[in-house]
């Protein structure tokens, strides 16, 4: 579903994307308007869920959190329960940043955040013990060229 944007509005979200942490005087300085219509053009894309879930981005490295892997998965179980199974699996695990179903040859592909290879290990050991996978690839991310939250607004 597609929620009709303004000028103001793209803006707003702009200065949101970049740091959700500004003052709304901040960001009404910003985008050319006062505090509370900015304050209602948040709330109308909020309840209009443009806008989810606020929250901080942490440093992985410096919390030692200094492995990234993405993790491909192939499977040949592709009923209810398996899936039900394998997205409590993941959901259940801190480590798992992110997971999404892909079309193409690789089902499945993960990007897993851990201090080092022995707990990537320890990772993997407790995701095949639980649900049955029939192959998985891991790929070390040697270093993060780009990582960003933005959208292209």
């Amino acid at each position: 579903m597609s929620v009709r944007l303004d000028d103001v509005d793209r803006k707003i979200l702009k200065e949101l994307q970049s740091d959700a942490g500004q003052s709304l005087d901040e960001i009404a300085r910003k985008v050319g308007s006062s505090k509370t219509p900015v304050w209602n053009r948040i709330r109308k894309l909020r309840d209009a869920g443009v806008i989810g879930q606020q929250t901080v981005l942490l440093d992985a490295e410096a919390l030692g959190f200094e492995a990234c892997f993405f993790v491909l998965i192939r499977t040949s179980e592709h009923e209810a329960e398996w899936q039900k199974k394998f997205l409590k699996a993941l959901q259940d695990r801190p480590e798992v940043q992110e997971a999404h179903r892909l079309a193409g040859d690789i089902d499945y592909i993960l990007k897993v955040r851990v201090a080092n290879a022995r707990a990537y290990d320890v990772f993997y050991q407790a995701l095949i013990a639980e649900v049955r996978i029939y192959n998985v690839t891991a790929l070390l991310s040697m270093e993060e060229l780009k990582s960003t939250t933005m959208l292209p607004i």
